[in-house]
């Protein structure tokens, strides 16, 4: 059975076996918010089924960015009635398109991903959007790109809970496939003025964390960013700027090559 877990009053945490990602529920007194719908139709009944049994309300959604495993689930949520908010640019990637690359990077997951039909957002957000659940706000943000082109943090005052997506990893480093490297630094930088000593932020993927850990993950960003840089001016090859990383060689080469990409483009 799959089970949400409190955190603080009224928000709950589901972390997934599959790929270890988060979803996030939040009730208020009128209604309720799910943060991100996970990887396929199965996973997302279950995660609906899971919040039936904490709360009859009505939900909306948020998908905190476009890859699947953050809003391939959207399908059901939509069918239950649910209204789906996310950032412009995470809405427009998702498509046929993102299911056909999904299906061949997971052949694990390839047949419940292919027949999942793509649900993009009709409720969209450019920078900001603030919800009322009812005597609850739910803030939504975009601080810059990072992870993605549209990452959309969920903030929750009352109860002192960040909901960052991908903008923040815990059981793995930063992936970098279609990431902006060298803008992600100033995104956290921008988020961690959100976070204090005691708010707790559940992260994309893994367990939740706190403001030390988003700041440490921000210095490693930040030095990745800078060695791109330095490696760009001085004519580096991207493998020896990757081996300088603090992160995976294997995760930080893509992460080279989109850093100088971005640095050339006319």
């Amino acid at each position: 059975m799959t089970v949400l877990r409190e955190i603080a009053a009224g928000v709950h945490v589901l972390r997934h076996p599959v790929l270890d990602v988060n979803a996030t529920l939040v009730v208020g007194a009128e209604a309720a918010l799910v943060a991100d719908t996970l990887s396929t139709a199965a996973q997302a009944r279950d995660l609906l089924a899971a919040v039936r049994r904490v709360t009859p309300l009505p939900v909306l959604v948020v998908n905190t960015h476009h890859h699947f495993d953050h809003c391939f689930g959207n399908v059901v949520f939509a069918a239950d009635g649910s209204p789906i908010w996310s950032h412009e640019e995470a809405a427009r990637l998702v498509g046929p398109a993102l299911r056909d690359r999904a299906v061949q990077e997971h052949p694990d997951l390839a047949a419940d991903l292919a027949a999942v039909t793509p649900t993009p957002a009709t409720r969209l957000v450019r920078t900001t959007a603030d919800l009322d659940l009812g005597g609850r706000p739910v803030l939504l943000r975009h601080y810059g790109r990072g992870h993605s082109i549209g990452d959309l943090v969920a903030l929750v005052p009352d109860a002192d809970v960040v909901v960052a997506g991908d903008l923040v990893e815990q059981s793995g480093p930063p992936q970098f496939d279609d990431a902006f490297p060298l803008e992600w630094p100033d995104t956290v930088a921008a988020l961690l003025t959100e976070i204090g000593p005691q708010t707790q932020v559940v992260p994309g993927h893994g367990a939740v964390v706190t403001h030390r850990f988003v700041a440490a993950q921000h210095e490693q960003l930040a030095a990745l960013a800078w060695l791109i840089r330095e490696g760009d001016a001085d004519g580096a090859p991207p493998e020896r700027v990757a081996a300088k990383s603090p992160f995976p060689h294997e995760i930080t080469l893509p992460a080279v090559h989109r850093g100088y990409l971005h640095l050339n483009q006319p």
